[in-house]
């Protein structure tokens, strides 16, 4: 290749990578393990593993956005967009464009006085592309930890809060996603052995031990350590669910562990669901902002529950690989999955 870009988007968790052809092609997509609150060398091995996998061209351009800057490691969110763009500017060569949402694209002489509009902005870039495609729709974007809801009206994101302590006030960012959260956060208790059980308030079980039950999570995106470090088999998730309710996985069959991973299941559909019809309910003057035919367009790990959402709502569904260019469908895949490095990387070349 003569010219690429590589979108980057820096999270808590992971770290997602898209590079792009000139005519924004998906060409190569990695996610890759990025444990930031272990500190910064994490982040720096996994630029790395990504710089040796798409091995690209002297000249290309770099897109980054980020949402890694709430790690636990920084003193505050400013503090730690500088810290991860200190260490981006010197690991990356050629041209690197800082993503901050509705300002556009910033070099870093500017990143300091953006910090604000850099932090957690990923989730924007995602709307801004989608926009210049659906001028009406609900982007929903299911990761590993969190769900972004973005309502598109007029070709514009519509968004009520921008700062992540206001979009989680208004339910456009639910913290709740497809393998990290911890089980307690969905509900407080769940019917078992035709009784009520509270839940164990304690980091015993996570989402992807349910979704491994129910066969729903795809191996290799399952990539985050297990609440306990132990595995992952159908077992494993078993007994960690088991120990929620204050059980041994050898008190019931293993069907009953999957009866109970659909219960967990539907309780974090439930969630979605809420956060979905409080938007499809806003109203613009006197008329809805959101008609019927809008359709709900699905990113993320999560794309397949989406889909069910979709449904119970009686909303046309459209998976977001449908609007990713690339010649290969497994990057198309993953590129859905790491949608807002694929986002940012096409904003940079448009």
């Amino acid at each position: 290749m003569t010219h690429s870009t590589i979108g980057w988007d820096v999270g808590g968790a992971h770290l997602k990578a898209v590079l792009i052809d000139a005519s924004g092609n998906a060409v190569q997509v990695l996610q890759v393990t990025c444990s930031l609150w272990k500190g910064l060398d994490v982040l720096a091995l996994a630029i790395d593993e990504v710089l040796t996998t798409f091995n690209p061209v002297n000249n290309s351009v770099h897109a980054i956005t980020m949402t890694g800057e709430l790690a636990d490691i920084f003193p505050d969110r400013h503090d730690g967009v500088l810290q991860i763009i200190d260490l981006v500017n010197t690991k990356l060569n050629g041209k690197k464009l800082y993503y901050a949402g509705q300002q556009g694209f910033v070099q870093f002489e500017r990143v300091a006085e953006n910090t604000s509009n850099i932090a957690s902005a990923n989730w924007f870039a995602s709307a801004h592309y989608i926009a210049k495609k659906y001028p009406q729709a609900l982007l929903i974007d299911m990761g590993s930890t969190t769900t972004d809801f973005m309502v598109i009206a007029n070709g514009q994101p519509q968004c009520r809060g921008y700062s992540d302590a206001m979009r989680m006030q208004v339910d456009e960012l639910v913290y709740t996603g497809m393998i990290r959260t911890p089980l307690m956060a969905l509900t407080n208790r769940v019917p078992f052995a035709g009784e009520w059980c509270t839940l164990a308030a304690e980091h015993f079980a996570t989402t992807a031990d349910i979704y491994r039950l129910t066969g729903e999570l795809n191996a290799l995106e399952d990539m985050s350590d297990t609440a306990d470090g132990k595995g992952k088999a159908i077992l494993d998730s078993a007994r960690r669910l088991a120990r929620m309710i204050g059980r041994d996985v050898g008190e019931a069959d293993i069907t009953a562990w999957v009866a109970l991973a659909q219960v967990f299941r539907q309780a974090q559909l439930s969630m979605l669901k809420n956060a979905a019809m409080r938007h499809f309910s806003i109203l613009d003057g006197a008329r809805p902002l959101l008609d019927v035919k809008t359709p709900i367009i699905a990113a993320g790990v999560g794309s397949q529950l989406l889909k069910e959402l979709a449904l119970q709502l009686n909303r046309p569904f459209i998976n977001v690989t449908e609007l990713i260019s690339s010649n290969a469908d497994s990057e198309k895949k993953w590129a859905s999955v790491c949608f807002p490095a694929y986002a940012v990387a096409n904003l940079a070349i448009n």
